[in-house]
């Protein structure tokens, strides 16, 4: 079996963190944890994740801001994206309206479903 593919999770709830982290490992990929913006954006930088899911209300730096420098950037620009918010399924339709704003590989809305999430995760990695 191959290498273990690494998930950055970025939300700056502490239990969605440990809900997520759980799942994702429970589902054999290792994880990474940031609770903001820049602190993503450095780790993600350093470990160069295979996969990162991403809040988008958070302090010190939205979702919105730390997705378009992920996507700007050019060793971090084909990372796979999966926005996960509470904020619902208009937040597409808000990413959308950003001129050159690259649509996300993925959006769920909170509360999420399990099963979906992982097989999400698993396509976008497996494909790298």
């Amino acid at each position: 079996m191959g290498d273990q593919k690494t998930i950055l999770v970025v939300d700056d709830e502490p239990d969605v963190v440990i809900y997520l982290t759980t799942l994702f490992e429970d589902h054999g990929f290792n994880t990474m944890e940031a609770e903001d913006g820049i602190k993503a954006l450095d780790l993600a930088k350093k470990c160069k994740p295979d996969l990162i899911t991403l809040d988008i209300t958070m302090p010190e730096q939205s979702g919105f801001k730390t997705y378009r420098y992920l996507k700007s950037d050019i060793e971090l620009k084909n990372v796979p994206v999966i926005i996960i918010t509470a904020m619902g399924e208009s937040i597409g339709n808000v990413i959308n309206k950003f001129t050159g704003f690259p649509q996300p590989e993925g959006f769920m809305s909170k509360p999420i479903n399990q099963q979906e999430l992982i097989d999400l995760a698993s396509n976008l990695t497996y494909d790298l």
